[in-house]
């Protein structure tokens, strides 16, 4: 599979209009129907689309606009999968309101498409730019949970319910491809969760190995991947928390890198680095050959606008330790992980998606 084709991507998720959000809401209270609300989520998100492709930033997503988390309305989609509030190991920094959790009630199986229609409409309505769906990855099932949330009755032995979990993701994987997908992004957190020393503690307090879990996730979504058409592009986001501008975790890379940067069978890595949580560029000295890492250094968290001339200045100091062809440049997570959306305006967004197709054309022309 080839470097990542273009140079100015994004991670994924991007603020819903105020409409679409009011509607989403009377939808939940029973005051608006099913068809009403898709009526409406297509028209935002051909609206979107048009956005994107007029600042030319690559990977056209929907901005995951008929979600309500980035990953807790894919995993649900699996029969065996529910979503409760269950205690977490670390909650956002300044959050009160702590987000759902899978809970895994019975066998797992993938019995209906997850996200195929959505992608099919994101691909019809994407003519100029490849467009990419993203999903959470297998990790992120039982991740923050741990076993307490895995039914003992279902599954008495986790090599079990790993199986189960992984044929569930290939079969949904396949109906995607099958629909036309090019590209994929499977956004795992649990590998810079597990780079912060503190919540590695709490995965210890709970009986569970941090080490073991890094390459437990990563074996998961290798074989959830393994014998993918090799036109298949597969990239992989990796952050410390995104709820409305709230973060989890800090640490920088190096106790994933090795194990994660030369033996995870993606074709890109996301990685955040817009701030000093996330340490500096030496962990990716294990980036495998033909492998791009983009860099994710604008934040989304906050709307001050970097300077173009210190993003240049810091892709050249990562091309120290990575080839610049290697290299890629992208916001350091989604604006919108959930439908909460981050501390910044639509306008902040585009200025954000502008800055990083004009630092990435002065780097790369």
């Amino acid at each position: 599979m080839p470097l990542l084709p273009h140079h100015a991507d994004q991670v994924g998720s991007l603020l819903r209009p105020k409409k679409l959000a009011e509607a989403r809401l009377a939808w939940k209270a029973g005051q608006l129907s099913a068809e009403l609300l898709k009526k409406l989520e297509d028209e935002c998100i051909i609206d979107l689309v048009q956005n994107q492709e007029r600042v030319g930033i690559g990977g056209i997503t929907d901005g995951e606009f008929r979600r309500d988390w980035w990953h807790l309305d894919f995993l649900s989609g699996f029969e065996g999968i529910d979503l409760a509030q269950r205690e977490r190991p670390a909650n956002f920094q300044g959050e009160g309101e702590s987000p759902p959790i899978p809970v895994v009630t019975g066998k797992v199986r993938h019995t209906k498409p997850i996200f195929v229609d959505a992608f099919s409409f994101l691909a019809s309505i994407s003519k100029n730019i490849t467009p990419k769906i993203t999903i959470p990855g297998p990790g992120m099932a039982a991740f923050m949970g741990g076993r307490k949330t895995i039914d003992q009755g279902a599954y008495p032995n986790l090599d079990e319910y790993w199986e189960d979990l992984i044929v569930a993701y290939r079969s949904e994987i396949a109906a995607l491809y099958a629909a036309g997908c090019r590209y994929l992004q499977l956004d795992d957190v649990s590998f810079a969760y597990l780079c912060d020393p503190e919540f590695r503690n709490q995965m210890s307090a709970r009986g569970d190995n941090a080490d073991d879990m890094i390459i437990r996730h990563r074996d998961a979504m290798n074989a959830v991947i393994a014998d993918r058409p090799s036109d298949l592009f597969i990239s992989t986001h990796m952050c410390r928390g995104n709820f409305r501008s709230r973060w989890v975790a800090s640490g920088g890379y190096e106790p994933i890198a090795e194990r994660i940067f030369g033996g995870l069978d993606v074709d890109a890595f996301f990685l955040e680095f817009d701030s000093e949580r996330s340490g500096g560029f030496e962990p990716l000295r294990f980036l495998a050959p033909g492998k791009t890492a983009v860099l994710g250094l604008i934040t989304t968290k906050t709307a001050s606008l970097e300077p173009v001339n210190e993003i240049v200045k810091r892709i050249e100091e990562a091309s120290k330790i990575v080839p610049l062809e290697q290299l890629a440049l992208s916001p350091q997570c989604g604006f919108s992980s959930t439908h909460h959306g981050n501390d910044l305006t639509a306008s902040d967004q585009w200025q954000k998606l502008e800055l990083v197709v004009e630092a990435s054309n002065q780097v790369w022309g």
